[in-house]
């Protein structure tokens, strides 16, 4: 029976200590102690990570994607080729463009060889009409003709250049048939699949994002009620939702200008960048960003409740015996609306009153804490 009796008032003593503060009491004032601490005010926001250089790899050409050689995750090198796309159309407007080019190449050396005949005949009816032998008709048309066969062949000559410029356009859409790596980096996104028919006459079709992993990008949406504490430059932290343990470190790059409204909310995107070496982080990722506004290590402090302001400015209230308080000015630097750095007017270990015990009635005892 006496064991069990001092477990009981073993119990209820635990249980006044609990209620009176975990010990900070002072009668009926609830009391904390000015402590060390490091304190962060901050900016918190959720982000998305993305890479910080890619390119969206199109198609230049319409036609059935015949092959792809490269899937989700392939890491590729610039000028390593990727996928082709059924080629025959443009292999036809090719062949015809080369076929029509050697016919008029094939008319540009007849109408020459008929040039050569024009000008011995010219020069023939020439020597005839200075001896007097010929007459003015025949010198005429023999002059007329041999005008006639330069100017078919500069017609003919400006025939080929014109063939000769669409046949390289041709050869150049023939090329775009096959489609190659314009960058190192890795397939992130792959909009495409074998089978499928590109239409790219209106608009490319995007068939893959190939993207620099090395350094991601971290876009923030930061509410217009917060936007303005925020500068370039400043230092801001995150971690990923799948791996809270591990912060990343960097510093805000830029804020557009430009806000999205989501439910009427107004929001700001605020962007900084990461080295990502190993690849840990990942497109698509969710982070938990926060923004370093200022921050003190190691700075005394007391709760946010126990500071107060009046008149002649903020003040805490400190125990002075015998259920008496008294005021004690103090200055005060970076909060994290949890605690308070104290930069004047309190010591290490000083106590500051936070709160006042709650009165409780006589049905219901300190003794809840055994229940």
């Amino acid at each position: 029976m006496l064991i069990v009796s001092l477990v009981v008032l073993a119990a209820l003593a635990a249980s006044w200590w609990w209620l009176s503060g975990n010990g900070a009491t002072d009668g009926q004032w609830q009391t904390a102690r000015v402590q060390p601490a490091d304190i962060e005010d901050l900016v918190t926001a959720l982000g998305t990570l993305e890479p910080y250089d890619y390119v969206d790899v199109g198609a230049q050409v319409s036609g059935q994607l015949e092959k792809l050689h490269v899937d989700l995750g392939d890491k590729v090198e610039k000028g390593q080729l990727l996928a082709e796309i059924d080629a025959s159309v443009q292999e036809s407007q090719v062949q015809a463009g080369l076929a029509q080019l050697d016919a008029l190449r094939a008319q540009l050396e007849q109408q020459r060889a008929e040039l050569e005949l024009a000008q011995v005949q010219f020069d023939r009816q020439e020597r005839l009409r200075q001896a007097d032998a010929t007459s003015d008709d025949a010198w005429q048309t023999a002059k007329a003709t041999l005008a006639t066969t330069r100017a078919q062949i500069k017609v003919l000559q400006a025939q080929i250049d014109q063939t000769q410029s669409g046949l390289e356009g041709d050869q150049a859409t023939l090329g775009y048939a096959k489609i190659y790596a314009p960058r190192d980096g890795t397939v992130v996104t792959l909009d495409a699949r074998e089978g499928q028919t590109l239409n790219a006459n209106q608009t490319a079709p995007i068939l893959m994002r190939v993207a620099d992993l090395s350094t991601m990008t971290v876009s923030t949406e930061v509410s217009e009620a917060d936007v303005d504490r925020l500068e370039i430059g400043m230092p801001g932290y995150f971690s990923t939702l799948g791996n809270s343990a591990v912060r990343y470190d960097s510093t805000l790059r830029q804020v557009l200008p430009t806000p999205e409204v989501v439910n009427n909310v107004v929001l700001y995107t605020a962007e900084f960048d990461v080295a990502n070496p190993d690849n840990a982080l990942m497109s698509g990722m969710t982070a938990q960003v926060f923004f370093v506004v200022e921050s003190a290590e190691g700075a005394l402090s007391v709760p946010a409740s126990a500071v107060k302001s009046g008149a002649d400015g903020q003040y805490v209230e400190v125990p002075a015996g015998k259920g008496r308080l008294e005021k004690r000015p103090v200055k005060t630097g970076v909060t994290d609306r949890v605690r308070v750095q104290i930069t004047d007017g309190l010591a290490e270990g000083d106590t500051v009153v936070i709160g006042k015990v709650q009165a409780q009635t006589e049905d219901e005892p300190r003794r809840r804490g055994l229940f």
